[in-house]
């Protein structure tokens, strides 16, 4: 029944030559001579066409054989990428985790700073209304002083 087989590019097993095997079962037919009265040529004919699918059949299993140690190379290589893949992006989780320790780490001195900075100004506040008094009291003082002059030198006079 099937002589010969083509492996094509999707490795499915293709006729080629049906024409050979029409005519190769007319001949057997043809020959009544060659057949015994029990039906020993027919039996004959009928084992080398089984013998014909068993072939096909072995040639589609080692053909499902390749295609599936195909598929295994190729799941085995996608698993090796996935498993890079994975690898690169836990550094990634990794360095985006310590930025954002490091950026937490700088917000945190940046406080501290604006806070020392506050206190600076509460200081120089302080230290400015501590100067504006001993002004206020240098200035009074410097116009006591004026006016006992003053009141020394019309007193004088």
């Amino acid at each position: 029944m099937f002589d010969k087989f083509k492996e094509e590019k999707g490795g499915e097993m293709m006729e080629e030559r049906i024409e050979e095997n029409v005519n190769e079962e007319g001949s057997v037919e043809a020959s009544p001579s060659s057949e015994s009265t029990i039906g020993i040529g027919e039996l004959m004919g009928k084992r080398a066409k089984l013998e014909e699918a068993i072939d096909y059949v072995g040639l589609m299993i080692k053909n499902l054989k390749d295609k599936r140690t195909m598929l295994e190379k190729d799941i085995e290589e996608e698993s090796v990428d996935i498993k890079n893949l994975k690898e690169k992006l836990e550094k990634v989780s990794e360095y985006i985790d310590e930025e954002n320790r490091g950026i937490q780490q700088l917000a945190d001195k940046r406080m501290r700073v604006e806070n020392e900075a506050d206190e600076v100004a509460t200081i120089i506040n302080n230290l400015r209304d501590k100067l504006s008094g001993i002004d206020t009291i240098v200035g009074d003082e410097g116009n006591r002083v004026k006016q006992i002059k003053e009141s020394r030198d019309s007193i004088e006079n």
